[in-house]
């Protein structure tokens, strides 16, 4: 060492200085990356992205890399830290130099600004992985077999729904509050069930099939806003089909008619405890609009319509200048207390 001039020595350790925080930072802010994240990212076009998952797939290969750079690197400015001082002395200057400089610096960095720096140094890390693949590639295959492929973060219902609140408070977030507010309906209203959405038996509107088309009906049918109504057989025990409101249009109750002389449509039936993603899916399959609700003994309890679960997906009451109540759950709840 005598023979290299001080400020040369100087001058290396501040070189091995740069490349310790370079592989200490390389090592936090590459393998806190997550592999699927990167990929899923990459092909939705961040070229950034795109850059580091090249490097980062093969997370073992990469790991043993940087580590192995780190610690010859730190070897090696120890001994020169040596050179210049000695004894304790040495010891407290070398490790306080690559504690402060090449780990705690670099590591606060590269975490905060992982992706960014990461693609900066993409190239520089793909050639250190060429240079040390003889080394590094069977310590890489053996980890790989013994602890297997990464696995995927994989998150529950309620860690997406903070995730989505998150991303709507974040100033820079693309996601607003409607959106928010849609993507947690969606998550959550498979968790319902058919009777937590449905309009109760009490507040329906039903006729029996022998009820008279005169103009008081008609008139009642207007002020209802219902556009289906459920029929029931002469005994008012069935439900024998659906009556559509717009087949009453240009009758003005004079004709004498019935609603048995009416097109009816044949009444779909769903248990009020199935599930509503359930239920949308008999929807979408039946091509109805309006399934008629039982309980497990046969009793009618209610109505379910499509409109009630979008409603639950929305998370919002869909009204129109015919609804005489926005929630008609409410209404017969408060209406069932009276």
């Amino acid at each position: 060492m005598e023979e290299i001039p001080s400020f040369l020595q100087y001058l290396i350790v501040a070189f091995l200085l740069l490349m310790s925080a370079l592989f200490s930072g390389l090592t936090l802010g590459l393998m806190g990356l997550s592999s699927y994240e990167l990929k899923r990212k990459a092909e939705l076009g961040d070229a950034d992205a795109d850059k580091v998952y090249k490097i980062r797939k093969r997370g073992n290969l990469l790991l043993t890399a940087l580590l192995l750079g780190n610690v010859a690197v730190n070897a090696v400015l120890s001994i020169f830290l040596g050179s210049l001082t000695s004894g304790v002395l040495a010891a407290v200057i070398a490790t306080g130099l690559i504690v402060i400089f090449g780990e705690i610096i670099p590591q606060a960095i590269f975490s905060r600004f992982a992706l960014k720096l990461g693609a900066r140094f993409a190239l520089a890390v793909r050639v250190l992985l060429f240079v040390l693949y003889p080394v590094i590639a069977p310590i890489a295959f053996a980890l790989d077999k013994i602890l297997g492929e990464e696995l995927p973060t994989i998150y529950s219902k309620k860690e997406l729904i903070k995730l989505i609140e998150e991303h709507e408070d974040a100033g820079d977030s693309e996601i607003d509050e409607d959106e928010e507010r849609i993507l947690k309906g969606a998550l959550t209203f498979s968790e319902k069930l058919v009777k937590d959405v449905m309009t109760p038996e009490t507040v329906i509107e039903s006729y029996s099939i022998n009820q008279k088309i005169d103009k008081n009906f008609i008139k009642k049918v207007k002020s209802s806003g219902f556009s289906r109504l459920p029929i029931f057989d002469s005994d008012n025990e069935e439900i024998v089909g659906i009556l559509h409101v717009i087949d009453l249009i240009g009758l003005d109750g004079e004709e004498k008619k019935h609603i048995k002389d009416m097109p009816l449509s044949k009444p779909e039936f769903i248990n009020e405890n199935e599930a509503l993603d359930d239920a949308l899916n008999k929807f979408l399959k039946s091509h109805k609009h309006l399934f008629i609700v039982k309980n497990e003994f046969g009793t009618v309890t209610g109505v379910l319509s499509l409109e009630d679960i979008v409603e639950e997906i929305l998370e919002q009451e869909i009204v129109d200048e015919r609804d005489k109540h926005e929630d008609l759950r409410e209404f017969a709840r408060l209406h069932s207390n009276t």
